[in-house]
């Protein structure tokens, strides 16, 4: 009987920072706007980053979720999802990055971009800091 040899699939891994890039760019990638990645590292115990993206739609906003659930899968899976079903405002919990995707009005509602605004921002590719709703060009 031949002896099957396992192959061991080694993860990537990111630092949080690129960790938090990848959900920004990823997002973008399904047309997400108004995305930011702010540094709560010294202001908060929770997370190192919180990336804040805005979707147009429910639909949207999940199909956004999934894009970053597929992308980072290769660098580990997500912690926790909440809100995915409703698509109103979904909740990633990576550890390090926490990401927050709104249906826009749902966003100005909560208002986090307030509640973080102490933080310092993380630079993000000038094509994803100026994407902006279609209605606001």
């Amino acid at each position: 009987m031949p002896v099957k040899t396992l192959k061991t699939v080694e993860k990537q891994s990111l630092t949080s920072s690129e960790r938090a890039l990848k959900c920004a760019e990823l997002a973008f990638d399904k047309k997400a706007f108004d995305i930011r990645a702010v540094d709560i590292s010294k202001v908060s115990s929770i997370a190192d980053y919180l990336v804040i993206i805005s979707g147009g739609s429910d639909r949207q906003v999940q199909a956004i979720t999934d894009s970053i659930r597929t992308g980072l899968k290769k660098y580990g899976k997500v912690n926790d999802i909440e809100g995915a079903n409703e698509g109103k405002w979904v909740v990633m919990d990576y550890g390090d990055v926490l990401v927050h995707i709104f249906h826009d009005p749902l966003r100005h509602y909560y208002d986090l971009d307030g509640l973080w605004s102490m933080a310092p921002e993380l630079e993000l590719p000038k094509a994803i800091r100026e994407a902006r709703k279609e209605s606001d060009f």
